[in-house]
């Protein structure tokens, strides 16, 4: 349905649903042009490019495309079918559209696409399901019929009818009393909810709804006195499933709300602590943290405030950098009152915000959705710095509301189209976006730019510019044949290895096949860290970072480089060439029929002509040199050692058990990240790494000696009162909440969406990170 604009880059899921800005709409050119009809189903925001536009109609009909007509199933009124302009109903179901007039009419007779767009087509049974359903009711209906009360109905009847003589039964009363707390009571400015002084958040899970045991936890609530709201709700689709509720329970004082939160306890335990009780009466319970205030009470604090945005890792490092600063801010009328910044931090689900908040003083949780742009925009109108660790894709929507309300936003993400040409309204509004303010990028360009800086200023020109830089396990975490783990998504992983490279060396650019990339690892050796093999693969594309440095006419060389441990790379290039890499649906995979993994590598390597039961005995390691020899007689693999590493390696994976493949794998692609995914993850108490590491050559005009300089980051994941945080988190959200405090301390004059790369930022920054215990290691060689 989409290509990327950029023609030497293929589609990549996750970096389209991050920037969709980046890929041109192509089902007009691909498909459209031999389809008669098309149903459309897909769900679609206006961010992403349209399935078919008015224009894309008119030229499909002057090219005299067969389309007949389009079920559009979503009814996006001008969505992803921009010309279907309007929903239409069971009696009425059709339209026409007429591209060459662009007119509308209901008569079918004519010209035009045919168009149906009935918003309420789900609640519609086919004539076979109507005979189904009556067949087995007809059973019921003499029973319901003359029954006079619920009393005189058989118990499955009678705890089936939600309502009888015009009003809902007592099993269903739950349903107007969590309806009202979303919708008749739902929180504003002028009613805040739960309208208590002491909140807390309480997760239910298990038969809640089909055991009525939800009403039972509501009753303890408001007998109490208490109230609630309703955030979340997950409800089980059959009877084996458990279903889950979140709410936020409020009282009028904390022994009130202790007594409540005692009672629903005990309520939980009665369920759940009889060895004998049926599995389907459990109910568990969970108890977040309790506020002593809300979070409109917060805003009536005096001092300066930031709201953080996002409530993952990499959130607490910067909530509690922020929160537990050294440094004061001027507060009020007299400047010579100081006060700590308070910390707002937002999330989706309430839970996740309290959770990252638990036990940072000076700080608060609040739940946001970010598209309430309401509820957003009230927020952000009470503090002086947004910080937004959300995905990217949300960025440019709350830059928007930071720019009208003139407040100050920072990001650790890229700066893409969609925040560069906010640019100037947010200049002219006053406002700084620091972007990039991060890792990498963020402490990249730092450290980058000062090296660069204090060469010129000592009259020298940049020869060569070279950035190492890769999140990895810490050495002792490195137990498993591919010296890696995941502590996000191995699809993304692995798609950033296979795109395409281009940088400058010795005055050649330089491109690199993403098909090939794997091949091109290097090693590298760093005589700062001499206990590390190491290897590096080309980055994407360095030469931006010549021209974003200023060095693009004066430096031959300008490489960026992502790190692993030596021998990542070869293995990962021989899984390639065995095709697991491989998105497309593969023929086995389809069906209910599902192979063994054993099956499934056998294919791939062709070899099925080879029996299991005669390769089955790995305790003689006969499997394991079947699998060796057919790497190495495809030409997968030229060294016997490198073909048994990887042979180690599928087995670590499990890429050779005999236990079918889950029928949510549907390629080959699908099942390794699967298995990586499950076998490559952090134990809790393992820690992970960070590397960074910058050379630059420097050449003198005047005869002095050619300097390398060298800025070398290493840091590590910490566990701290039995918290983990990830050496990620750190160096990527301590970045980001300095950068909020040099904004808060009128450090940074420059407006408009800028990065981390002139003194004014880069010079206060590097010296608060190392401050903070993030350090540097520099040093010069002539």
């Amino acid at each position: 349905m989409v290509s990327h604009k950029d023609p030497t880059r293929q589609f990549d899921k996750v970096d389209y649903y991050a920037h969709p800005e980046h890929y041109n709409p192509v089902f007009h050119e691909r498909i459209a042009p031999y389809a008669s009809v098309i149903v459309n189903c897909m769900y679609w925001e206006r961010r992403f490019p349209r399935l078919l536009s008015i224009d894309h109609l008119k030229q499909l009909m002057k090219n005299g495309c067969p389309l007949v007509g389009i079920s559009d199933i979503t009814c996006d009124v001008g969505g992803s079918i921009e010309f279907v302009d309007k929903s239409t109903s069971i009696e009425r179901p059709f339209f026409r559209y007429n591209p060459s007039t662009n007119l509308y009419h209901d008569d079918m007779e004519g010209d035009g696409v045919i168009c149906l767009a009935v918003d309420i087509l789900p609640t519609e049974f086919s004539k076979e399901a109507s005979q189904h359903f009556g067949d087995i009711l007809s059973k019921f209906v003499a029973n319901l019929a003359s029954a006079k009360g619920l009393v005189e109905l058989p118990s499955y009847l009678r705890r089936a009818c939600i309502a009888h003589a015009g009003r809902l039964t007592s099993l269903y009363e739950y349903i107007p009393r969590m309806r009202r707390t979303l919708i008749d009571m739902a929180p504003t400015k002028e009613n805040p909810l739960p309208n208590k002084q002491y909140t807390t958040l309480v997760s239910l899970s298990g038969h809640l709804f089909d055991k009525f045991l939800i009403n039972e936890a509501l009753d303890v609530i408001e007998k109490a006195g208490g109230s609630f709201r309703l955030v979340r709700c997950d409800v089980g689709q059959s009877i084996d499933d458990m279903s889950y509720s979140e709410l936020e329970v409020g009282a009028d004082d904390a022994d009130n709300l202790d007594r409540i939160i005692d009672t629903l306890t005990s309520l939980a335990k009665d369920h759940d602590g009889d060895p004998n009780a049926r599995k389907e009466t459990e109910i568990s319970l969970e108890i977040g943290k309790v506020n002593g205030c809300r979070t409109d009470d917060t805003m009536d604090k005096g001092g300066p405030k930031v709201l953080i945005l996002g409530a993952g890792r990499v959130c607490r490092p910067a909530a509690e950098f922020l929160a537990s600063s050294p440094n004061t801010f001027a507060c009020g009328a007299n400047d010579n009152n100081t006060c700590q910044v308070h910390v707002i931090v937002a999330s989706l689900y309430q839970k996740d915000s309290e959770e990252t908040v638990d036990g940072i003083k000076n700080a608060t949780a609040t739940q946001l959705d970010v598209t309430d742009t309401e509820r957003l925009s009230d927020l952000v109108s009470q503090v002086e710095v947004v910080v937004s660790l959300l995905p990217a894709s949300c960025h440019a929507s709350i830059a928007r509301v930071c720019i009208e309300l003139k407040k100050h936003l920072v990001t650790a993400s890229y700066v893409d189209e969609s925040m560069s040409k906010l640019s100037q309204a947010a200049e002219c509004a006053g406002v700084t976006i620091l972007c990039e303010m991060g890792l990498d990028p963020g402490i990249d360009h730092m450290m980058a730019m000062k090296m660069i800086d204090e060469a010129h200023a000592r009259q020298g020109k940049i020869k060569a510019f070279t950035s190492y830089c890769g999140g990895l396990p810490s050495p002792a975490a490195a137990n498993n044949p591919l010296a890696y783990k995941f502590s996000w998504s191995p699809a993304g992983a692995i798609r950033a290895g296979k795109n395409p490279a281009v940088f400058k060396f010795l005055g050649e650019i330089i491109h690199v096949d993403g098909n090939t990339l794997f091949d091109s690892a290097k090693r590298l050796r760093l005589s700062e860290l001499p206990a590390f093999a190491l290897e590096h693969l080309p980055n994407r594309n360095s030469l931006i970072y010549g021209e974003l440095y200023g060095i693009s006419k004066e430096a031959s060389t300008v490489y960026r480089a992502t790190l692993r441990y030596e021998g990542f790379s070869e293995i990962m290039a021989i899984l390639s060439k065995i095709r697991w890499f491989d998105a497309v649906d593969h023929p086995l995979l389809q069906g209910n029929n599902r192979p063994t993994y054993r099956s499934f590598l056998h294919e791939l390597l062709n070899f099925n002509n080879i029996s299991t039961t005669a390769t089955n005995n790995e305790a003689s390691g006969g499997h394991d040199d079947d699998l060796i020899s057919r790497l190495l007689i495809l030409g997968h693999c030229k060294e016997k050692e490198i073909a048994i590493k990887t042979v180690k390696t599928i087995k670590f994976l499990g890429l050779n058990e005999e236990t079918p493949i889950p029928k949510d794998c549907s390629s080959a692609f699908d099942v390794i990240c699967q298995r990586m995914e499950q076998k490559m993850a952090y134990e809790d108490n393992e820690q992970d790494m960070v590397l960074l590491h910058h050379e630059i050559e420097v050449e003198y005009a005047d005869g002095r000696p050619k300097e390398k300089h060298q800025a070398t980051l290493l840091e590590f994941g910490k566990v701290e009162d039995g918290r983990c945080t990830t050496a990620m988190a750190l160096t990527v959200g301590i970045p980001a909440a300095i950068g909020a405090q040099l904004l808060l301390q009128n450090k940074v004059q420059r407006k408009g969406v800028i990065r981390p790369l002139e003194p004014e930022v880069y010079i206060p920054a590097l010296e608060i990170l190392e401050s903070s215990g993030i350090k540097l290691m520099e040093r010069v060689e002539t």
